[in-house]
């Protein structure tokens, strides 16, 4: 019967720490007796006397021998010579076996009384030898004159009512009749003792009857009657008394009822409940030393065997027996101050057997008494186990799993065999393992409640400390050190009836523990040190959290993925991740900021610096820096995986300025003015007709003619070559801060460095390209302004104007030189030679537009070439200044294009003529046999592209070429 869970123990240990218990404790626990109240002022020691005298009367009718009754004298003239008793009551108890009761229970044998017996055993020879029946009248605490006077009146019962069987027999009413006030030492102790047997009989017969009573049934009123006026005055028991003979008639009518009608066998007066339960306690109780509260007798076998005989009367049987032997074993443990951890473990083994009983029954007066005897068991069991950490420690985890197994046996019975909801769901409920999960979550939340207490007494302690750690980071620490002693010292326990004890644990420690850090994380708006430490303790919680429950589950039938389920992520790299993101964005607004305000604020002056870039760019780049060492600097793991969200900021900053540095400042469209309307000269016109005007007049006609330019020319040369310098600044300094770059990310704990630092390689070239882009666009938009705008009155208003040989180059070389100087002694040696090469392309775009879109003042005759060509010679001169300018396959290569459009002047009309039918039939094919189509402008000059060569007859000064206009496009004539 011994529950196999629980390990042996040594004898004694049962009793440690009772000491310091009885000293601690206090008064014991006061359980409600779950048997119910009997009623009637019925004291413990009437129901013991009334339970004894059921004994004795039991005791006697299982015998083969009659009950003798001894006189005070007798037994002193006997003394010497005393024989042997009837084996019924008087068994030898000298015998040190083991208890076979004790046994069963898994009960350790007391070595105590054994040692106390075994050293008399010399003098046990010479005296009269203990028996059941005297020690159970010692253990009930019965007097030696009431025993007498006990066996005495069932001496006399037994005389006068031959054969019939003691639970056919009232003995109350039976001993009442057998006894005078004379039989008693005074007349107040005989009056008490016929009230006792009085009340004892309304609370058999009345209150508490073994069958329901008939309402129209006048016996239970006139015994209630007797009994009250026998509380008053002592009624006449005598045999002829009228008052004994109407007690009698209704007791009788109430003792000898059945269900069918027939008269029973046995009469029921002590068999209903809860007087038979209570007077069956009161004998069980008797199995406890008088003189050690909390040990069983070693002759508890046979006191039992005794005890048993009283089923017949108190309408008892094995499965009551088990129930109330439990119930009184738990209460004695309980009443005894909780030292004595055997009658637990008996308890234990006890239930075992009431949980088989349960299945085997459905009696509803059972069910009764047995939901409210575990109900109470079960109460007292989950007071602890729902706070198991404050109940048990290193000391008595042996007692745990006792109360474990108990809370857990009484709780299935109840739910398993008594509910009926249950047995709708038993498929899906498991009632062991639904009952210690509760337990689990429940002790532990309570445990970090006190973790938490705990934490904000040490943090109020050291709030003047400095250095000190955040309150959830010592927390933190605290539920590790929880979660790893739940591990290693309750979990095993509880682990027998829950397969996954340690993942719930944990699982709940992560949940009260994740309550406070959302507390927490919704308190913070900003990247600080306590901020950091908490999140970093808190990660390392969670992942000893998830490696204890990863391990607790590894045999589970879901490899624990339920558990790991229960425990959504702190993320608390996520949450860290979120702060330096906020961190970096208020960073960047800053920078976005400044860079708005100090690009309003910059005026581009060539003065501000010996290196003549912009003061500006170099207070971009160090706030860059700076923001890059503050953010290598934060104390996180995740600098590598965070940094390309604060690069790509950073990157998105510089070309935010590097956008701006080069806004407004046009482009070569910006300043390229609109292209005329073609026309044709007039047929044996002589250009030497027009005449060279003032020049503001010559401006005005270019105004009119040509149309103005729509670019931006607030800038000053030397202001856009001071963009330029800033951004080839900004260039360089770029692949100084990729090396820095590199550097911090290498210093990191990382896997991913490589990938990282060319990732963020990459992400600078973004803006390293945007420079360059920024770069040939500044370049380019300054040659276009210097030649289109700085020097249109020169150039584009001047050069070629009305006769050739009076409009040609030389002014405007003059100026171009002066504007060739400032820029070289301008801009940075590394970008001198592409901006004085998009000066040197842009004169040669500006030429071509001469000769070929030069308006309606310009007209050139074949003879006009050499001149033409002469001062284009000039032009290259200029930039190749005798050597120390641009390099001679530089300019040749930029002057592919105006040369072989000169070799188009140099052709005579007729052969210009031919040509443009030529490339026109092999650009449009067939289709220009019949009519030569109007070739659209594409602005790429070509002797092979027929606009550029309609364009070059367009100002061909010459009469077949004005016919071949107006024939076949009928072209307007020039103005």
């Amino acid at each position: 019967m011994a529950n196999d869970i629980f390990r042996e123990r040594g004898v004694g240990e049962s009793k440690k720490h009772t000491a310091m218990i009885m000293a601690d404790g206090g008064a014991a626990m006061e359980l409600p007796n779950p048997f119910g109240e009997v009623g009637n002022s019925l004291s413990d020691s009437d129901l013991r006397e009334t339970a004894y005298v059921v004994f004795v009367g039991a005791g006697r009718s299982s015998g083969g021998k009659p009950l003798t009754y001894i006189s005070q004298s007798e037994k002193a003239e006997r003394s010497s010579s005393f024989s042997a008793p009837p084996p019924s009551l008087q068994r030898s108890l000298t015998s040190t076996a083991a208890s076979k009761v004790k046994k069963a229970l898994g009960m350790n044998s007391s070595s105590k009384r054994g040692a106390a017996m075994e050293s008399s055993a010399a003098q046990a020879k010479s005296k009269k030898p203990v028996t059941a029946g005297e020690l159970m009248r010692v253990q009930m605490r019965v007097s030696e004159q009431t025993d007498s006077r006990i066996r005495r009146g069932l001496l006399r019962i037994a005389a006068g009512q031959l054969g019939r069987r003691i639970e056919s027999i009232v003995l109350p009413l039976e001993l009442l009749q057998q006894f005078k006030p004379s039989d008693f030492p005074n007349h107040p102790e005989y009056e008490a003792w016929q009230k006792r047997n009085l009340k004892v009989l309304e609370a058999g017969l009345v209150l508490h009857p073994y069958l329901p009573l008939n309402k129209t049934d006048t016996a239970p009123q006139r015994l209630r009657q007797m009994v009250r006026g026998a509380l008053e005055k002592p009624i006449e028991t005598g045999k002829n008394s009228e008052s004994m003979q109407v007690l009698r008639n209704a007791v009788m009518s109430l003792a000898c009822r059945s269900f069918d009608g027939h008269p029973p066998e046995a009469c029921h007066w002590a068999d209903g409940p809860p007087l038979n339960l209570h007077l069956y306690q009161m004998l069980l109780e008797a199995c406890f030393d008088l003189n050690d509260e909390i040990s069983i007798i070693e002759e508890i076998d046979d006191v039992l065997e005794l005890i048993k005989k009283t089923w017949v009367i108190l309408g008892m049987n094995q499965m009551l027996h088990n129930l109330c032997f439990a119930w009184v074993l738990f209460h004695r443990y309980v009443a005894s101050g909780e030292v004595e951890n055997d009658l637990l473990f008996a308890v234990n083994s006890l239930l075992i057997e009431i949980e088989k009983d349960a299945k085997a029954t459905k009696d509803p007066a059972y069910v009764k008494v047995l939901s409210s005897t575990l109900s109470s068991m079960l109460g007292w069991a989950e007071k602890r186990l729902l706070a198991y950490h404050d109940t048990f420690c290193n000391g008595d985890i042996d007692l745990m799993q006792i109360v474990v197994s108990l809370g857990v046996t009484a709780a299935k019975i109840l739910v398993e065999d008594i509910s009926h909801e249950y047995r709708r769901k038993r498929k899906e409920f498991d009632v062991a393992c639904d009952r210690v999960d509760t337990y689990i979550r429940s002790s532990l939340r309570a445990a970090f409640a006190q973790r938490m207490e705990k934490v904000n007494t040490i943090k109020q302690s050291s709030k003047n400390r400095k250095n000190s750690l955040p309150l959830l980071s010592i927390l933190a620490q605290e539920i590790t050190e929880l979660a790893f002693s739940e591990k290693g010292m309750y979990s095993p326990i509880l682990k027998k009836w829950h397969p996954l004890a340690a993942g719930v644990a944990v699982a709940t420690l992560h949940a009260c523990f994740g309550n406070e850090l959302k507390q927490f994380v919704s308190s913070i708006s900003e990247l600080t040190p306590d901020a950091l430490q908490v999140l970093k303790s808190a990660d390392k919680l969670e992942k000893d959290l998830v490696l204890i429950a990863v391990a607790d589950s590894a045999e589970s039938e879901d490899g624990g993925k339920s558990i790991i389920q229960a425990m959504p992520p702190y993320e608390a790299e996520a949450v860290v991740a979120k702060l330096v993101k906020s961190w970096i964005r208020s960073r960047l607004d800053i920078l976005k900021e400044w860079v708005d305000r100090n690009l309003q604020q910059e005026v581009w002056n060539p003065q501000a610096n010996k290196e003549r870039f912009a003061p500006s760019a170099v207070e971009v780049l160090r706030i860059i820096d700076e923001t890059l060492e503050a953010f290598f600097l934060l104390p996180i793991q995740s600098h590598p995986v965070l940094f390309p969200d604060l690069l790509t900021g950073l990157d998105r900053c510089l070309q935010q300025y590097i956008s701006k540095a080069k806004s407004g400042c046009g482009t070569r469209s910006t300043f390229i003015p609109t292209l005329p309307a073609l026309t044709r000269c007039s047929a044996g016109s002589k250009f030497g007709t027009f005449k060279k005007k003032e020049k503001p007049h010559m401006g005005q006609r270019r105004k009119a003619q040509v149309g103005t330019m729509n670019g931006d020319c607030s800038f000053s040369i030397p202001q856009l070559c001071v963009r330029i310098n800033t951004l080839q600044h900004i260039r360089k300094e770029l692949q100084v801060l990729g090396n820095r770059i590199v550097t911090y990310l290498r210093n990191c704990e990382s896997n991913h460095v490589e990938d990282n630092a060319n990732g963020s390689g990459k992400i600078l070239e973004l803006s390293a390209a945007a420079c360059l882009e920024g770069i040939l666009q500044l370049c380019e938009a300054t040659a276009y302004k210097i030649i289109f705008h700085d020097l249109s009155h020169v150039f584009w208003d001047g050069l070629f104007v009305g006769e050739v040989s009076s409009s040609r180059i030389e002014s405007f070389l003059q100026e171009l030189e002066q504007i060739l100087e400032i820029v070289s002694t301008t801009v940075h040696d590394r970008v001198r030679t592409r901006v004085i090469t998009e000066i040197m392309r842009a004169s040669f775009d500006g030429f071509l537009l001469v000769l070929l879109a030069g308006g309606p003042s310009r007209a050139f005759t074949l003879q006009d070439t050499e001149i033409i060509e002469e001062d284009f010679k000039f032009l290259m001169e200029l930039f190749w200044a005798n050597g120390d300018g641009l390099p001679t396959e530089l300019i040749d290569k930029h002057s592919i294009a105006v040369k072989s459009i000169l070799l188009l002047f140099r052709s005579d009309t007729e052969s210009l003529i031919e040509r443009f039918k030529s490339v026109s039939l092999e650009t449009y094919g067939s289709s220009a046999k019949s009519r030569l189509p109007l070739p659209p402008t594409s602005g790429q000059w070509s002797p092979t592209e027929p606009n550029t060569v309609l364009r070059v007859l367009c100002y061909r000064q010459d009469d077949m070429a004005a016919k071949f206009l107006k024939k076949n496009y009928n072209l307007p004539k020039k103005l």
